[in-house]
């Protein structure tokens, strides 16, 4: 008992010595929290406060453990001394290695948190009404906090660039992918919208460049998505139901019309009737002409994430800790500058300024949304350069 005192007293003085302003969700982005480098955009890294509530699994367990087998993305030596200086708290207070936690108890993590970077390129309003904000999302940029992003989303930097905030995005687009975002500005407008597209009132409309001379005919593709979250990738299932077998995946479908060729590539048309995960990618998969830097769905035989590791579509998904390097992936070559940010003694991804395990060599992929239509509003985005095949 004397020894866990003695850890707690210990961490108290060391969290003493900290001049450390904790950031929470509550904090919002500014314009100096962004720094530019080789074409990207990085989060300058800061102090910050995960929240989380002991589950039922998590239970009886003790605190090392528990961070140990729930968030390997860090070693147990970290855990261990981050509970001993007080970075790992229950219901505010310092508490021993061995503490066992209870259920519904608060545990705050304290980190130094690095974000991945993002292409850095602007994120441009496209009309700016009374309650509604429309604008052109680049790739690589999710729309809203997500795992490992925070300040480098539309959201964040639409507060640090334009002061625009709250606002309530009202359909998604994936982090790779660019083009149409709307966004009310009021609970009630969102709410509106919302409603038009759960009646089906809504038609949407994407532009994707694919391999190969794509049929002049519209194409229609009526196949289910079956999603795979643990690989992050969807697959499409042709056929009926019957005795036998049994469609796992939820009912979709895409219509297809040819826009332009040039004999290598084909500009296509992408309406999709439902909104399932992936589903624009994986039914042009179908079709014998995905698009054409799709590193997941041009070839059926993608290796598994369990053996590859971290790609681009799994970034957005993982939270609380660093992601699996990837075989392939290249560091960050980015030199620390002492006027940029402060090393963190205990930070598993200092001095570097991207995050452990990022891939430096990722870029957008070549799905753009165009147009959403819905009961007496239209809302439009220019076609990205890419979409012109001269």
């Amino acid at each position: 008992m004397k020894r866990d005192r003695d850890e707690v007293e210990e961490g108290n003085e060391e969290r003493n010595k900290m001049e450390i302003v904790w950031q929470t969700p509550a904090h919002p982005a500014q314009k100096q929290d962004y720094i530019f480098h080789n074409g990207k955009r990085h989060v300058r890294p800061y102090y910050f406060e995960f929240v989380s509530h002991v589950n039922k699994r998590w239970e009886g367990k003790t605190i090392v453990d528990l961070f140990a087998q729930e968030f390997r993305g860090r070693s147990r030596d970290y855990y261990v001394s981050a509970v001993k200086c007080g970075r790992i708290q229950v219901d505010g207070e310092n508490i021993p290695v061995s503490y066992i936690v209870k259920r519904c108890q608060k545990i705050s993590h304290f980190l130094h948190r690095h974000e991945p970077p993002v292409m850095a390129w602007d994120v441009e309003v496209l009309q700016n009404e009374p309650d509604v904000l429309t604008i052109c999302k680049p790739a690589s940029v999710p729309v809203h906090p997500c795992g490992q992003y925070r300040k480098n989303t539309v959201l964040g930097i639409l507060q640090a660039e334009y002061g625009l905030a709250p606002l309530y995005p009202i359909h998604r687009l994936d982090r790779l992918v660019s083009g149409l975002l709307i966004v009310a500005k009021n609970p009630a407008k969102a709410d509106i919208f919302r409603q038009h597209i759960e009646a089906g009132l809504v038609q949407k409309q994407y532009v994707a460049k694919v391999v190969g001379v794509f049929p002049d005919a519209e194409q229609v593709v009526d196949a289910n998505i079956d999603y795979n979250a643990r690989e992050g990738r969807s697959t499409a299932e042709v056929g009926i139901s019957n005795g036998d077998t049994t469609l796992k995946g939820k009912a979709a479908c895409t219509k297809f019309t040819r826009i332009s060729t040039n004999g290598i590539y084909s500009i296509v048309l992408c309406e999709p009737v439902t909104g399932r995960t992936h589903q624009i990618r994986v039914h042009l998969q179908c079709t014998g002409h995905p698009i054409a830097n799709d590193i997941l769905y041009l070839s059926d035989d993608v290796v598994s994430r369990s053996t590859l590791g971290t790609t681009a579509d799994r970034a957005a998904s993982l939270s609380g800790g660093s992601p699996e390097t990837s075989c392939e992936s290249h560091k960050e070559e980015y030199k620390y500058c002492s006027e940029d940010f402060s090393i963190d003694p205990m930070c598993t991804h200092c001095p570097n300024l991207a995050p452990n395990g990022y891939d430096g060599h990722e870029e957008g992929l070549w799905l753009h949304c165009v147009r959403y239509t819905g009961p007496e509003w239209v809302y439009e985005c220019p076609y990205p350069d890419w979409a012109s095949l001269t």
